[in-house]
Parts: structure tokens; C-alpha cells; sequence
């Protein structure tokens, strides 16, 4: 659909850009059925992916099936994402092209979803007329409400973020599923105040879901084929759960341990990990489990504890570093990713230094990198300078790029001749004549197809070459 699109494609070659490879947009569909037709988009983290899963199980309720074709849809709905300047830029323009799908298909409604909802509602709604429903990610149990108000003409509005809403009775719908890999959400919103964040006020306080609901979601989806679960949260290691009945508390690694019970063959991912709060309880419980993967992504953003502590990561340079070593002395084969900002409020270039080391130390095996935008409503908008100039940004930025492809580089090189187990999601981009698959460290290894082998099984894979980005191997006999 995109590549025959020139709008749309240079929208998605923008995206491509912006995220440095990160995989940030995708269309979210099943196959069609009769009756009315919703189309839907989601932009930012996999909270977001995750929730739309969980709209379309609402819309389904009352007689939406999804489209893949955006002229057809009687409700055009995108999940949209606060966090940078940029991907509210990306919204704007892709709503004003649904826009144009109105002008040919009266009566079609237009929503929009998620973090952007409650911060631009007024502007959205009233300045550029854009949209007929916002919609705040604790108001999606409301959208059949609002879909019928805005069919009246009104406009459906609820952006109310809640205490308690965790979603822990509805069963997602998986969209653009493999039927090998699947999220769940344990948790919703954030206590963590970083300075440069939206996600506090566009998502809420955190509130941990139902322990045993996750655990009956966990074990579902095996029952149905899915191979592999990462649990969800904005920060899953304050992960906190109280059993009404009898009071005892159930902590991240307790749940996490739970999950990877529900079956051996049932691998156990989790993101995303605050610095403070990851525990050797965690490590431990994973170093128990072979099917809880040696993966975490534990992300850094500086590695100076004084623009640490601008951007109030409770956390210096000392203690994430103390973090790194736990993980590797308890956890040898695990693989650490990061996210990393540069030129955040005052950094000098000695500062943008100790951020380079740090990756060097920690030995990142990928990272998702960005250079600061400050974010209208924080507490860095409200009280910090942003004084680095953009030419400082994007040269500091292209420094940590080009280290962290190295870094990467050398990571993937040390895995040739190894051999790992790949847990086969599907056909490899390139080649519908390969099977692309991850081991536990959450790496890409591709691989020719052998006769038998399917999506969903479990292959040991040797790996002979290496890019930045992939393992190449073979299947071992």
C-alpha cells in the first residue's frame, strides 16, 4: 500500500529517518469482514502498538471489523505519540490526508488516540478542525459512546486519565500479528517525573494490573500458538501488585517468574527497565529461567551524573554503571540496549564525552538515539534553558550513531561461529526463501529455509557472518 503511494511512502521514509531504523509505524489490520470497518495507525512505543490492540477488541464488540484500505473505513482512528516534536509533525500530516478522505467519503469519522489526545484536544478539535473523537488511552472502554455521539454531529471527547483503568479484563485483538510473537500490558502510566517526559501527563500514575489476569493472557496465547510474550510497561520493574482477598504482594520479579512457568516453551521478554529500580531479584529469577530471554533494555539517556540529574533520573553515572556489571556478573550472555538523548538543557561537549564512554562500558548491543526536543508542558520546558544550539545536537547525535554502530558491529561480529536458539517468526524481508527469527538476546539472525521447519518452532541456528544490524547463520543438522 505505501510504496504506491508517493505521500505516503515520503511520510514513511521520514519516519524510517527520524527513528534511525527503529521500526515506528505500521498499519495495524485483519481481515476484512462485512459491517462497518475501522482503519487504524500507531506511532511511538509498544504501549501504543499494544493499546491499539486492545481498541480494536472494543470495536469489535459493537460491530467493527478492521480494513486495510483507509478509503473504505467508516472510522479512521491513529494512536499518536507525544514524545518528540517530530512525531506530532508526523500525526498532523497524516490527519490532514485522512482529511482529504472525508472531503470523498462524507459521513467517515476521523479520531485521534493516546498521548496527544489530552495535550492538543483544544487545537485538534477546535483551531484546525481536523478531527470528530480524542480519545485519552484510560477512555478506550468510552469510544462506542463517542463513535455515537459523533455520528449525531457532536464531538466525542473523553480524555480523563484514571486510577485504576488497566484494561485487565479485555482480551486484545491481535493485530498484524505473525501468531508467533505477542505483548501484554501489566501495567499503565508512570511515576517517574524525568524532567524531559510527557508520559506522566499524557498517560497518568502507574497502576499494576491483575497478576493472575496476566498470567491467564500468557497462557492463552500458547494454547493459540504464540511462542513468545514481552510484558509491557513504562517502567515494568515497579511493578506492584496487592491480591485483594489475601494482601500479599506480588513484585515485578514474582510475575515474571509466574509467566515463564506457564509453559518451558513459552519465551518471556519484558520493557521497559528503570535504572533505579531493576533489582538482582530481577537478574536472579532470569538466570533461573532459560525461557526468560537475556535481554534488557535498560535505558541510560546521559553519562553525566550532572545532566542526569537536570533531567531528574534519580540515578549518577555511578549507580547505572554499578547496574551494568550486576547484570553481566549474574547474567554473562545477557545483551544490554539503551536509549540515549544528547544535547539536553547546558551539556558541554565534556558532558556529551562521558555519554560516549558510558556506551562504551556498558557495551550496548543497539540503542535508540535522539538528540533533545523539548516537549511543551514538562518540567525542563518550565524551569531548564534549552540552549544547545541544533547544529550541537545533531553533531552529538551523529557521534553516538556512529559508536553505537560499532559497538554494535563488534557485538554481532563475537557471535560468529556461535550457535543460538532462534525461535522462527516468519520470511525474512529480503527473501521469502530465508526464515528470520530471534535468540535471546533479542538479536535478528536470518537463515535459509529447511524443508519442515515453520513460524512458531524452535531452530538452533550457527552463525557465519555478521552485520551491524543481523546474524547470518544456518540451521545446524
Amino acid at each position: 500500500m505505501y510504496d504506491d503511494n508517493p505521500t505516503l511512502s515520503g511520510i514513511r521514509k521520514e519516519i524510517d529517518e527520524e527513528k534511525q531504523g527503529e521500526v515506528f509505524f505500521r498499519e495495524q489490520t485483519l481481515p476484512e469482514d462485512g459491517g462497518r470497518h475501522f482503519y487504524i495507525e500507531s506511532y511511538g512505543c509498544q504501549m501504543n502498538f499494544s493499546d491499539s490492540e486492545i481498541v480494536a477488541s472494543i470495536l469489535a464488540e459493537v460491530g467493527f471489523s478492521p480494513t486495510r484500505e483507509v478509503e473504505r473505513a467508516d472510522l479512521i482512528l491513529i494512536n499518536t505519540c507525544s514524545i518528540r516534536e517530530k512525531a506530532e509533525e508526523t500525526v498532523r500530516k497524516r490527519l490532514r490526508i485522512f482529511d482529504q478522505v472525508k472531503s470523498r467519503r462524507p459521513g467517515t469519522l476521523v479520531g485521534v488516540l493516546g498521548c496527544m489526545a489530552e495535550r492538543l484536544k483544544a487545537k485538534l478539535l477546535e483551531e484546525e478542525k481536523l478531527v470528530d473523537l480524542v480519545v485519552g488511552p484510560d477512555a478506550y472502554r468510552d469510544l462506542p459512546a463517542l463513535v455515537s455521539t459523533a455520528e449525531e454531529g457532536d464531538k466525542g471527547i473523553n480524555v480523563f486519565l484514571s486510577r485504576e483503568e488497566t484494561y485487565a479484563d479485555i482480551s486484545p485483538l491481535r493485530l498484524d500479528s505473525n501468531g508467533v510473537t505477542a505483548f501484554i500490558s501489566i501495567m499503565r502510566g508512570c511515576d517517574n517525573m524525568c524532567s524531559f517526559c510527557v508520559v506522566p501527563f499524557t498517560r497518568g500514575r502507574e497502576r499494576s494490573r491483575n497478576a493472575f489476569s496476566i498470567v491467564a493472557e500468557a497462557t492463552d496465547l500458547h494454547r493459540n500458538g504464540y511462542r513468545e510474550v514481552t510484558l509491557l510497561g513504562q517502567n515494568v520493574d515497579s511493578y506492584k501488585w496487592e491480591n485483594p482477598e489475601t494482601g500479599a504482594v506480588v513484585n515485578f520479579a514474582e510475575l515474571l517468574e509466574m509467566v515463564a512457568q506457564v509453559d518451558p516453551g513459552l519465551r518471556v521478554r519484558f520493557s521497559t527497565s528503570h535504572p533505579k529500580d531493576i533489582t538482582d531479584e530481577v537478574l536472579h529469577t532470569m538466570a533461573r529461567h532459560d525461557n526468560i530471554c537475556k535481554y534488557i533494555h535498560l535505558p541510560v539517556q546521559s553519562g553525566n551524573s550532572r545532566i542526569l540529574e537536570l533531567m531528574n533520573r534519580t540515578y549518577d553515572r555511578e549507580w547505572y554503571l554499578e547496574r551494568v556489571r550486576a547484570i553481566y556478573r549474574i547474567l554473562p550472555e545477557c545483551a544490554i540496549s539503551s536509549d540515549i538523548i544528547t544535547g539536553f538543557c547546558s551539556e558541554t561537549e565534556d558532558e556529551h564525552q562521558d555519554t560516549l564512554s558510558i556506551m562504551e562500558l556498558a557495551n550496548y548491543s543497539m540503542s535508540y538515539m535522539f538528540y533533545y526536543s523539548e516537549r511543551p508542558g514538562t518540567p525542563a520546558a518550565r524551569k531548564l534553558t534549552d540552549d544547545v544550539s541544533m547544529e550541537a545536537k545533531k553533531r552529538r547525535l551523529q557521534d553516538v550513531i556512529r559508536l553505537q554502530n560499532q559497538l554494535s558491529f563488534r557485538h554481532n561480529q563475537a557471535d560468529i561461529g556461535k550457535t543460538f536458539e532462534v525461535l522462527i517468526e516468519g520470511d525474512s524481508k529480503r527473501s521469502d526463501e530465508e526464515f528470520k527469527g530471534r535468540n535471546s538476546q533479542n538479536k535478528m539472525i536470518v537463515f535459509p529455509k529447511t524443508p519442515g521447519l515453520k513460524p512458531g518452532e524452535y531452530v538452533r541456528v550457527r552463525v557465519l557472518e555478521a552485520t551491524s544490524a543481523t546474524l547470518l547463520g544456518v540451521v545446524e543438522k
